[in-house]
């Protein structure tokens, strides 16, 4: 084992160093085994000191990513005209971690720089590695940002849609109901915005119950956008179908009944359509079933072309 920096060694290294002093150092020989490492590199419960034979590269990531590290490791080994960053996860299993229970996952980031003999034939590599647990955590967050809506952290239109399409692709069929509380924009002009976002967000706690009383667990919900929701609903008739949307009616109008005379009765009704053709034209059945069923005084259940129901 090496006991010392050449000055190549030492003058990559302190290029490294220059970047972010926070990194893990770690140099490896040519056959990219770990001969040496900075302190730091404890966090990740690895002790390249005390270990009987020297670790190689690839046992710091996961066992599914560490074919891709070798490649990567391998090629800048040759001079392959590697540059920038491998990301990879390494499980952690230091107890000082800030993992809640380990061993756990954790995102790292890997840059090599090639070392070369006197004679020009590689003599190993430096590397640091940076972690980017929480970058790909605050990628993660804003994902699920983009598929949610912020009020209700139930799936966006485009995320319903979206599912809606896949659905659509593999030939269709299921029902689709579309729910909306009646009213909204009179119980906005009275009791204001507030008021309606908390109103909304029940509303949406109430049918996410609902949903789960369903005898197959594969239903999606969304939020379409204001007081308006959709379900899918897999494996069920029109009529299985309407049967339990008037029941989710006739519930909330129980659950929703006003305390006083002042209280405002809140209600709501729901249009249905099979999902058939594009996603515009299911979500269009089912809205113009809404109109219908608003239209016949609210608190009903109704599908385009047909009479609205109790």
């Amino acid at each position: 084992m090496k006991k010392g920096l050449s000055y190549d060694e030492g003058h990559v290294l302190h290029d490294l160093l220059e970047e972010n002093s926070g990194d893990i150092v770690i140099r490896l020989d040519a056959g990219g085994f770990i001969v040496h490492a900075s302190a730091n590199i404890a966090e990740l419960g690895m002790d390249v000191i005390g270990a009987l034979l020297p670790p190689h590269v690839t046992d710091l990531a996961h066992r599914d990513h560490a074919v891709a590290l070798a490649e990567k490791v391998n090629a800048a080994m040759a001079g392959e005209g590697y540059a920038g960053w491998t990301e990879f996860p390494v499980i952690v299993s230091d107890q000082s971690s800030d993992c809640h229970e380990p061993p756990c996952q954790r995102w790292y980031a890997l840059s090599l720089r090639p070392i070369r003999g006197a004679d020009g034939t590689p003599d190993g590599a430096l590397c640091l590695m940076r972690s980017v647990q929480q970058v790909r955590s605050l990628e993660g967050e804003l994902q699920t940002r983009a598929v949610t809506d912020p009020l209700t952290g139930l799936a966006n239109r485009a995320a319903f849609c979206a599912s809606l399409r896949r659905h659509l692709a593999k030939g269709g069929g299921q029902m689709v109901a579309v729910f909306a509380i009646d009213a909204m924009r009179a119980l906005l002009l009275r009791y204001g915005q507030r008021t309606g976002d908390e109103v909304v967000w029940g509303f949406a706690r109430f049918l996410e119950t609902m949903v789960q009383t369903l005898p197959t667990p594969a239903h999606e919900i969304g939020q379409l956008d204001g007081e308006r929701f959709a379900v899918l609903l897999p494996d069920m008739t029109a009529k299985d179908a309407q049967e339990w949307a008037a029941e989710v009616l006739r519930t909330f109008a129980g659950l929703a009944a006003p305390q006083s005379n002042k209280a405002p009765q809140l209600t709501a009704s729901a249009g249905l359509a099979r999902a058939e053709c594009t996603v515009d034209w299911t979500l269009r059945e089912a809205e113009l079933g809404l109109v219908l069923a608003r239209a016949g005084g609210g608190n009903r259940v109704a599908a385009a072309g047909q009479r609205s129901a109790a």
